[in-house]
């Protein structure tokens, strides 16, 4: 299945008009297995000897300090909590420019803070791939996020394993259990069921549980 899935990426590569980049985006509920896909994409492209980069959407968070000034800090995920138009701004870049290298944002795990210049995408990549969970969404400017997109891929995991696993990424990264749980439920719920809203706009579904479970998976 991985196999399958990379050719077809690197199809996506060999297939843009004036040297212009392509762009994969993967969509998906928060825990779905978003950036899981995205890096075995990169690496696997790699492989095959197509130059390839990872450029999260996370970077694009707002930093608390601004998250705090908006009112906004209770509520950290939500769609509103990114800066939108600079990813757009950044996408359309990737797209076109191939002279120098483009400097994109990072996002820290640990410090639940975006990180600018961490990403460093090179003359010579003919695809990005980029994950987050609104690439789909509705609200402006996120359409036209999408029409950046050479192709939209939408990842999907059965909804206990999914919920399981983002508590227990809250936990990881600093949250007692009781406070995990209710973030998901008050936070991350409700931005879980707009992005699922948005499935039926993707170019691709992929099921995480089925590829997990690929021998292709294991390999390297």
């Amino acid at each position: 299945m991985l196999d399958d899935l990379v050719a077809r990426a690197a199809a996506l590569a060999g297939a843009r008009p004036g040297g212009e980049r392509a762009i994969l985006g993967i969509a998906g509920c928060p825990a779905a297995g978003k950036s899981t896909l995205a890096e075995l994409l990169v690496g696997g492209l790699a492989a095959a000897g197509v130059a390839a980069a990872l450029v999260p959407m996370d970077g694009f968070h707002l930093a608390d300090v601004a998250l705090e000034r908006l009112g906004r800090r209770a509520r950290k995920g939500a769609i509103d909590t990114f800066d939108g138009d600079g990813y757009l701004a950044l996408l359309r870049r990737l797209r076109t420019d191939r002279r120098r290298t483009v400097w994109a944002p990072g996002f820290a795990r640990d410090l639940e803070q975006p990180i600018a210049g961490a990403i460093g995408v090179d003359p010579d990549a003919r695809i990005v791939v980029t994950e987050g969970n609104y690439l789909l969404a509705d609200a402006t400017p996120w359409p036209d996020v999408r029409a950046e997109l050479t192709e939209t891929w939408f990842v999907e995991l059965d909804e206990p394993t999914r919920r399981e696993r983002l508590i227990a990424r809250h936990v990881h990264f600093g949250k007692l259990p009781d406070e995990a749980a209710s973030w998901v439920s008050t936070v991350d719920d409700p931005n879980a069921a707009l992005v699922a809203a948005t499935r039926g706009r993707a170019d691709l579904l992929v099921d995480m549980t089925l590829l997990e479970a690929s021998p292709s998976r294991h390999q390297g």
